[in-house]
């Protein structure tokens, strides 16, 4: 086998695989077990990892072209005219979504950053100027930081695991407040 072969095959096996995963982690959730993923990509797991150190990398490979999408539109929504706390609550809302129609994966990047060039450390870079926005337009709670609105994020995803609809619901919610003109009301009465 040539040099030329070789490599083709290799990103061939790479490109199985993270095909593979994307199928068995949208059925299965996050914590599918890595076996089931090289079978169903038509290799052995010695292949599967060869090719990913951890389930880590996997799901990062996942997720690569889904963050990408979200970091670029952070960027379109921080260079637009618009309203900046409308802004945040439209991204946080695609985030919301893309995180419950992948089952957990997003929420583990999100949750567990292990390595430094990670896409939750790119998602966070991406919410920065989106947070500071509708800080400086009074849109969101001054110390509401990135890692809250992430770990927000993250908690709806969990809890409405492939049900886009539903975590954009329970992130509208949110945003108004749930109750808060009550509370309000109730404590100074």
């Amino acid at each position: 086998m040539s040099p030329d072969t070789g490599r083709a095959d290799r990103r061939r096996n790479r490109e199985r695989l993270v095909t593979a995963a994307i199928e068995v982690f949208a059925r299965d959730g996050a914590a599918a077990p890595l076996e089931e993923i090289a079978r169903s990509a038509g290799v052995g797991s010695a292949t599967l990892h060869r090719h990913f150190g951890s389930r880590r990398e996997l799901l990062e490979a996942v997720c690569t072209d889904g963050v990408e999408q979200l970091c670029l539109r952070a960027d379109e929504l921080v260079a637009g005219e618009g309203d900046p706390g409308a802004a945040l609550w439209v991204w946080l809302d695609e985030l919301v979504r893309y995180a419950a129609a992948t089952r957990g994966v997003v929420g583990v990047l999100l949750t567990e950053p292990e390595v430094p060039a990670c896409h939750s450390n790119r998602l966070r870079d991406a919410l920065e100027p989106l947070r500071a926005g509708a800080i400086g337009a009074a849109a969101v709670h001054p110390e509401a930081g990135v890692d809250d609105l992430l770990a927000l994020v993250t908690g709806i995803s969990r809890v409405t695991d492939d049900d886009p609809e539903a975590a954009s619901r329970l992130l509208e919610l949110v945003r108004a407040g749930v109750g808060s003109h009550s509370v309000e009301t109730a404590t100074k009465g």
